[in-house]
């Protein structure tokens, strides 16, 4: 498995690189995939060649939301690079992934010894608390097709592809509105011929139309990128 995959494992120095990948263990996870829960200790660092992870805020009733997501850009379970770690969010396949997967004790052995890898954790970890931060103001201010939109590109930004196989449920979790107005927004996105949806996939026809209906916030997250 290609390990260039993941921007952040090829962006590494040689040195870098030849620490961790002794430990590297490549996997792959089904769409649904529930790689930790709130609470849980960080058993892996995960970082995916492809695919998409998606990071939920869950509440007490069980109803949840997407905060931030890590792709072939970033790296899931960095913050255990510096020591016992236990997240405090559900992390979720939500395209499927391939990733290379380093357990946590040994990625943190590493990461000790290098400045390199502590910087790369420190500024991934910043990069996820930016995406929570825009993802939280997107989703009070700005109207669900806006929205809808926008994590269309991300995800698209995210993955390098125009096809995302996703029920309007899982969606409509995942951006915090009900089923009813996904499915309102999908069907007026087909119509204008910017997007095709069938059976749980979309696909991305009219790229330059889907920026013009989105909110600022791709933009911003996409400025605001890690690499």
């Amino acid at each position: 498995m290609d390990y260039r995959g993941n921007k952040l494992l090829a962006a590494l120095s040689r040195e870098a690189y030849e620490a961790l990948s002794p430990y590297f263990v490549s996997c792959a996870f089904a769409q649904g995939v529930v790689l930790a829960e709130a609470g849980d200790p960080v058993e892996y660092v995960y970082f995916p060649l492809s695919g998409m992870i998606s990071i939920v805020v869950v509440m007490k009733d069980g109803k949840a939301v997407e905060t931030a997501t890590v792709g072939r850009d970033g790296v899931f379970g960095a913050m255990a690079g510096f020591g016992a770690y236990v997240t405090k969010f559900r992390a979720i396949v939500q395209v499927p992934i391939t990733a290379i997967r380093i357990p946590s004790a040994q990625f943190a052995k590493v990461v000790q010894k290098s400045k390199e890898l502590q910087f790369l954790c420190v500024t991934f970890n910043e990069f996820l608390l930016v995406q929570a931060r825009v993802t939280a103001a997107c989703n009070a201010l700005h109207k669900v097709e806006e929205r809808f939109c926008r994590w269309l590109l991300q995800t698209r930004e995210t993955t390098g592809c125009d096809t995302i196989t996703l029920t309007q449920e899982f969606l409509s979790e995942m951006l915090g509105v009900r089923r009813t107005s996904i499915t309102d927004v999908a069907s007026r996105l087909q119509s204008s011929g910017i997007i095709s949806y069938s059976r749980g996939v979309i696909r991305i026809i009219d790229l330059a139309a889907l920026e013009g209906l989105s909110c600022e916030c791709f933009e911003t997250l996409r400025e605001q990128s890690a690499i």
